[in-house]
């Protein structure tokens, strides 16, 4: 246990720290609140709107925490270790980000009303963006900089930007925490499945190179900054990244059909708004450009990674049944897609240029 975490229990009138935990019946919070349970002096309350199985010992809250009363709930908290989000990835727009906000304005208030010493928020390496010149890899120094299109990225950054200032104005300790595409076992992250389905099939061009983070490891990386106090900034990825050679060997032969980026971002507008596939636009340049980073900050906190990109990659894949059919098959399978959508935008686009025309002859008729 850290210096800290000892200074603090000794100066605490009672014989445990008390940190709150939201969003713990998630796959990450879950995880994490069974993790702090074990440590010594450390008592749990793990807050969700759904009921939550927790370890013998951590208090449970049902509740949500646009309506739960959070004042009481956080009453005696010193830390608070904010993991729940409202939205999904492919799924932001105004009201979801709406949503997110007024929770997060409500988690802080509270947090001020109970005088934490510390504030831990869950955000995304997103936040930097993926832009042609980003630096291998990007460090915690760099500016965000997400990219516009893509909602995620800009919810995550503007949460960042309230959670600063608050703990600027409450003098309070705030770790935010920027974990790259988080996988588990057998399963891609709801993060990495968006971007595996941009990348496979109708692609951007471009091969950046790429990390993912096994939960197991993101959640020790919460407790080291809980157990550190830790103030500030960390990218939370295992040490280096998959070059895109090691990548495509991972991955195996799988064909795909590569476009530019303004036409992968055109095709992925026409096949989100169909309802096709849950690839968002803003995705895409986050397929074509690096934004891997650097973990030295969270390193230097005594963190370090079980997990490697690739092993990571290797436990959370388990092939479908596209994987399964003959490579031949699936690039005519590719191709056609590919054949459908062009056609069907084109087919689109003379609807449109034929409406056009037919209001314009509309408005030079005589009244």
């Amino acid at each position: 246990m850290s210096e800290h975490w000892n200074q603090l229990l000794l100066h605490t009138r009672h014989p445990l720290i008390r940190v709150a935990v939201t969003g713990a019946a998630g796959a990450i919070g879950s995880r994490v609140v069974a993790a702090l349970a074990t440590q010594p002096g450390v008592e749990v309350v793990a807050i969700d709107r759904i009921r939550i199985a927790a370890p013998a010992g951590v208090r449970t809250v049902c509740g949500d925490l646009l309506t739960e009363n959070l004042k009481e709930t956080f009453a005696g908290v010193a830390v608070v270790v904010h993991l729940a989000v409202a939205v999904r990835p492919a799924d932001v727009d105004e009201a979801s980000a709406d949503i997110e906000m007024r929770i997060m304005d409500r988690v802080l208030k509270a947090a001020t009303d109970a005088e934490v010493t510390q504030f831990v928020m869950l955000s995304t390496a997103m936040v930097y963006g993926a832009w042609t010149g980003n630096p291998v890899p990007i460090t915690e120094d760099s500016a965000v900089n997400p990219n516009p299109d893509f909602g995620w990225a800009m919810l995550r950054a503007e949460l960042e930007r309230k959670v600063l200032g608050w703990c600027t104005n409450s003098a309070t300790n705030a770790a935010i925490l920027r974990p790259t595409a988080v996988v588990t076992d057998d399963d891609l992250g709801a993060l990495a499945q968006v971007l595996h389905a941009a990348r496979v099939g109708i692609a951007a061009e471009g091969d950046p190179p790429v990390q993912y983070l096994h939960v197991d490891d993101l959640v020790s990386a919460v407790v080291c900054v809980v157990l550190a106090g830790f103030d500030g900034i960390a990218n939370v990825a295992p040490d280096g990244w998959i070059p895109p050679d090691s990548l495509h060997d991972l991955e195996g032969s799988r064909p795909r059909l590569r476009v530019p980026s303004w036409a992968a971002k055109a095709l992925a507008a026409v096949r989100w708004r169909a309802g096709v596939a849950p690839i968002p636009p803003g995705i895409i340049p986050y397929t074509s450009h690096s934004w891997v980073v650097a973990n030295d900050r969270i390193r230097n906190l005594g963190w370090s990674a079980n997990y490697s990109n690739e092993e990571a990659w290797v436990v959370s894949h388990e092939p479908g049944p596209f994987d399964r059919i003959p490579a031949g098959r699936r690039q005519e399978l590719i191709l056609a897609a590919a054949a459908s959508v062009i056609v069907s935008g084109a087919a689109l686009m003379m609807v449109i240029i034929r409406r056009f025309r037919r209001g314009a002859c509309m408005s030079r008729s005589p009244q």
